[in-house]
């Protein structure tokens, strides 16, 4: 027998839970428990309050999700993070 389809969702997240868990704001309204998927625990992808997020969820319970991806900022970066090496080091092209 198939896996039932899972559900996505986007939403905000509000605040950081122990043990990797999230409490996030739906865009429907809804607040919901959501736990990092592996894919991001693997990767060492950081999530922190505030950011927006997709959710993966059961149609059998909505009320725990899985966080699955977490969406850029859409702020402009001003110049090279710090500690960055400057450009045109010290190596010549030829």
């Amino acid at each position: 027998m198939a896996k039932e389809e899972l559900i996505q969702f986007e939403g905000l997240v509000t605040e950081i839970l122990p043990d990797a868990r999230y409490r996030v704001q739906l865009d429907a309204g809804h607040e919901i428990v959501a736990y990092t998927a592996g894919k991001m625990k693997k990767n060492r992808i950081k999530t922190l309050a505030g950011d927006r997020v997709t959710i993966e969820m059961s149609p059998y319970d909505l009320e725990k999700g899985r966080l699955i991806f977490r969406h850029k900022d859409e702020r402009p970066s001003s110049g090279p993070p710090r500690g960055a090496p400057p450009r045109g080091g010290q190596f010549r092209r030829r």
